[in-house]
């Protein structure tokens, strides 16, 4: 993490200090000393635009000259969508304006040739809940994203692998997922403890294939990206659930720097993992949520089962969330209904 001498700041605050935070502290200064804006307003742009630059610098993005219209669309996507941000439509909204006024700038004060927002439309209203993916396509999913692609490559698959197989498996929620620490994983119970919403802690079982995953990860593929972090020779290496500040030692799942990986980050492989897969459907993590709890159900599972996998307070709120399939509905109808 960077020190305070390595920052700057806009009157609203601290921001990372690099190209892309220069160029936002720019705008920033312009709203305030050529627009006139309100302190208010300034302020919400400055949340928005961090969150901006977050899902850029997860994405390599250093200068507003490289973000393309398909970066900004994505993240519209994510900041709506239930395991992203979650932001309501209007706070997606005044997101967008923020970062259409952002690359407006850029483009007249010849930071980049083109304007990457231009013509990107706000997120849409009432988004539902997404469906559930067939089992062969989960699967499929899950195989494309242990693909390596080179030799280099091969920790960050292991690491995929295994946070989408934890995922499917378990149900947790992307935030659950990337929050677990070493020592959360049970090999020998075959379970893992969960920190949910309202800091509930929950124990969810691994099946088969979630542990080989996660043994494999931690084999290979976690010592690899750790290494990115601690210099060789350190005697930092040792694990512990409670690491030292701004050490991300105790992280189960790690990104290419040896810090925790991110939520952003999964959303980003899980995508890429899709696209290779031949998976077309509109994909999110909260998809492969909704895909154990479908699945559960379709496999007999009893409603207040998945609920406690799930974590949900109420039984209401997972009968809404596991909504079975139409098929399975006539299926089941079939078999069962003596008029049938």
């Amino acid at each position: 993490m960077a020190g305070a001498a390595d920052r700057v700041r806009t009157a609203e605050g601290p921001l990372t200090s690099d190209k892309l935070s220069e160029q936002v502290k720019s705008y920033l200064d312009h709203l305030t000393v050529e627009r006139g804006a309100s302190k208010h307003t300034v302020s919400s742009y400055r949340r928005d635009l961090d969150r901006y630059m977050d899902f850029l610098r997860e994405r390599s993005a250093t200068d507003l000259a490289q973000v393309t219209s398909a970066q900004i669309a994505e993240f519209l996507a994510w900041s709506r969508d239930p395991e992203g941000m979650g932001l309501a439509q209007s706070s997606a909204a005044r997101g967008l304006s923020a970062v259409r006024g952002l690359h407006k700038f850029a483009v007249l004060e010849g930071m980049a040739a083109q304007d990457a927002a231009h013509g990107v439309k706000p997120p849409q209203p009432g988004r539902r809940l997404p469906k559930a993916l067939p089992v062969d396509q989960v699967i499929a999913i899950i195989e494309a994203s242990g693909m390596a692609d080179s030799e280099s490559d091969i920790p960050r698959a292991l690491r995929d692998a295994a946070l989408l197989e934890l995922m499917y498996c378990t149900g947790c929620r992307v935030s659950e997922a990337v929050g677990l620490n070493l020592l959360d994983v049970d090999f020998q119970a075959r379970s893992a403890r969960v920190l949910g919403k309202g800091d509930k802690e929950r124990l969810v079982p691994l099946g088969g294939p979630a542990v080989a995953a996660l043994d494999a990860y931690l084999v290979r593929g976690r010592p690899a990206l750790l290494a990115a972090r601690i210099p060789r020779g350190s005697a930092s290496r040792s694990y512990s659930r409670e690491a030292p500040p701004g050490k991300a030692t105790n992280a189960l799942f790690l990104n290419a720097r040896g810090e925790r990986f991110s939520r952003q980050s999964t959303w980003a492989s899980l995508r890429h993992a899709a696209a290779k897969a031949g998976v077309k459907a509109e994909i999110s993590p909260h998809t492969l949520r909704h895909s154990c709890a479908t699945h559960l159900l379709e496999g007999g599972a009893d409603v207040r089962v998945v609920q406690e996998l799930l974590g949900h307070a109420s039984v209401v709120t997972t009968q809404i969330y596991t909504m079975v399939s139409a098929t399975t509905l006539r299926e089941v109808y079939a078999t069962a209904h003596p008029r049938a």
